[in-house]
């Protein structure tokens, strides 16, 4: 008895060990290491799908879209309450579709929209699913179902999960349609609430369509002053 134990035990030491060590090299973007550590985990612990959930991420990294939707697949399909395995489903497909032909990404898009609206669905504060949701109505041609009102439906939801989100998201939607003076209202108000790195850009990437380097260069100034 004592020997089979002892047979045994390295075997799920050393699955443990691969697990964590892909944890920490997926932790300092290592992933093609990490990558390797969580396919030799799941050669012992199949269903661990925490492992084939990094696994998803690597290849969404990596863009083997094919890839990540598979184990995407299998996690939304496993756990189907989990709001955030719809929303990386859907987020894959999505990529996959922007790099096909337009024809095979009409065949996609009603399982892109469907799978972040369940997201959106199962948890009411997923601020990545709305923001997704808001993208895709902008990009969408108003036959496929695409409109700036629908867009604007999540840009108010997300005011009233996340103040930050819901600003830059409704410059986001002006900046689309080229109304660059009211986008820049919106991001010089996020910019005043937060100072983050993440506003100030949006306020340098506006400025720089709007051919105004005068502005761009003291944002950029503003934006090291409180993000050293």
């Amino acid at each position: 008895m004592y020997k089979i134990l002892f047979f045994f035990f390295p075997i799920v030491i050393l699955s443990q060990n691969n697990f964590e060590k892909g944890q920490i090299l997926f932790n300092q973007k290592k992933y093609s290491e990490a990558n390797t550590y969580f396919e030799n985990h799941l050669k012992t612990n199949p269903e661990d799908y925490k492992a084939i959930e990094y696994l998803g991420d690597i290849a969404g990294y990596y863009k083997k879209w094919d890839e990540a939707i598979e184990k995407y697949k299998l996690l939304k399909e496993k756990f189907s309450t989990n709001a955030n395995y719809h929303y990386k489903y859907g987020g894959a497909m999505g990529m996959k579709a922007k790099e096909s032909s337009k024809f095979k990404a009409l065949g996609m898009i009603d399982e892109i929209e469907e799978s972040f609206k369940t997201a959106a669905k199962l948890d009411p504060k997923h601020t990545d699913t709305r923001w997704a949701l808001l993208i895709l109505y902008l990009e969408l041609p108003g036959i496929l179902g695409g409109s700036e009102k629908k867009s604007q439906k999540y840009a108010d939801e997300l005011m009233t999960i996340s103040t930050i989100d819901g600003i830059m998201a409704k410059g986001h939607i002006e900046e689309y349609f080229k109304r660059y003076t009211t986008a820049e209202k919106f991001y010089i108000k996020g910019v005043n609430l937060t100072h983050s790195k993440t506003a100030y850009q949006r306020l340098i990437n506006l400025y720089q369509k709007m051919k105004l380097p005068q502005k761009v260069k003291a944002t950029q100034l503003e934006s090291e002053k409180y993000n050293k």
